[in-house]
């Protein structure tokens, strides 16, 4: 692995993975950005899309009893009608102003989140508000990629514990990396340098999945949603970046 670009590949999988392992999401924003700078898109995004499926089944093996069932299984059915229209926004809406708009939305939830000391929050499921998470997460997903903010607004406004929070968005993110896994390999893409790429980030990838779980084990409450709501601001500001760049 001499190669410059390959250990730069393979670094940047590594922060992905952590990060994801860490917080449950968040790795859109550090790998096909990042990979995209020194490998072609389409090499990129279905490398992402496969260290994705691997980093979800692994997370999945080692917590499956965190699990929230229930709620995975409303935001994956909600997700999939959500696809089609983010798709439909794809091809013919005004992308500058969706993506202002999603970016704002999502940074002044966050916003208030961070300052309100007591922020809004669910004892158990409210069927609105996840049938809309999941439907926005399969908009986002359809539409850019990034199916991840609406799950985890939904898993902050439930107040699940760090480890629930990490197994129940793997619970989404594997059957949802599996099928845009399927898509590529329709499609012809997943050739020999996605797969050596993959397979070359294999031992960091795992070492990033465990350091991550320890991380996340020790994060507790107030303080882990602090950085998931963090994060979220972060993605708010690249969405609005987008938009006025574009």
């Amino acid at each position: 692995m001499t190669d410059p670009t390959t250990f730069y590949v393979v670094l940047v999988v590594f922060l992905a993975t952590l990060v994801r392992s860490t917080l449950g999401f968040g790795e859109a924003l550090v790998a096909v950005p990042l990979l995209a700078l020194r490998i072609p898109i389409a090499v990129a995004a279905p490398l992402a899309v496969l260290v994705s499926v691997v980093v979800a089944g692994v997370i999945l093996l080692q917590d499956h009893r965190k699990i929230e069932i229930r709620s995975a299984a409303g935001l994956i059915v909600s997700a999939i009608v959500g696809i089609p229209f983010g798709l439909w926004l794809l091809a013919s809406a005004n992308d500058r102003t969706v993506k202002a708009v999603l970016g704002l939305v999502i940074i002044a939830f966050s916003t208030y989140s961070l300052l309100v000391k007591t922020p809004v929050h669910f004892e158990r499921d409210r069927w609105g508000w996840l049938l809309a998470c999941g439907f926005s997460s399969g908009v986002l997903g359809g539409a850019y990629g990034m199916n991840g903010p609406p799950l985890a607004i939904y898993g902050a406004l439930r107040r699940w514990s760090p480890q629930h929070f990490r197994a129940t968005l793997q619970g989404y993110f594997f059957p949802a990396s599996l099928i845009g896994l399927l898509g590529y390999g329709l499609m012809g893409i997943l050739g020999r340098a996605v797969m050596r790429y993959c397979l070359l980030s294999l031992p960091g990838i795992l070492a990033a999945i465990f350091i991550g779980r320890g991380l996340n084990h020790r994060l507790r409450g107030d303080h882990f949603f602090r950085f998931v709501y963090a994060g979220l601001v972060v993605i708010g500001g690249v969405l609005l970046t987008q938009a006025f760049r574009s």
